[in-house]
């Protein structure tokens, strides 16, 4: 009479990628953003390491140390530039601008269309030169504004001006 029941399924568990594709057209960041990235700490670790080695040579040979630790850290930086730019990418969702970085601590940053108030383009002197802009998109809460460094000029004039409108758009759907 009483049919014997079979066990119930073992749950399986639940494993969904931090930050999978989902079906998103992905679109890396410009790899000059990395010669850019590298020429600045150059640029700024290469004077403080001379200094390093005037102080050691006038004051005491201990400071030799400092110069050496500047090369450490230039070194190191020219290893983790490049892994850091190749970590950035975005991509435009439906209703979202989804922002990704990193490779050891990520993030990604979703900024509801809805909500952008307004999207940054700005352009140093040697970014310029490299043809590079970044984007800042700005919206009433820092938690959800994002940036978006070392675009193509053009890829990020065109994508501002596509934020700007679906920003509106969604505004004025509500």
């Amino acid at each position: 009479m009483d049919q014997p029941q079979a066990p119930p399924p073992s749950p399986q568990p639940c494993v969904l990628p931090l930050m999978g594709d989902h079906g998103a057209d992905w679109r890396p960041v410009s790899p000059q953003l990395a010669v850019v990235r590298r020429v600045t700490v150059t640029a700024t670790l290469l004077p403080l390491a001379v200094v390093g080695v005037i102080a050691a040579i006038l004051l005491t040979p201990w400071l030799a140390i400092v110069p050496v630790l500047f090369l450490a850290v230039w070194v190191w930086s020219m290893w983790l530039i490049p892994r850091q730019v190749a970590a950035i990418s975005w991509a435009e969702l439906p209703e979202e601008l989804a922002i990704r970085k990193g490779r050891v601590w990520r993030s990604m940053v979703t900024i509801p269309y809805g909500r952008i108030q307004y999207v940054d383009l700005s352009s140093g002197p040697y970014k310029r030169a490299k043809g590079l802009a970044d984007i800042a998109v700005n919206t009433a809460s820092p938690q959800s504004s994002g940036d978006l460094p070392g675009l193509p000029v053009e890829v990020a004039e065109d994508l501002r001006v596509r934020l700007s409108a679906h920003g509106e758009a969604q505004r004025a759907g509500l």
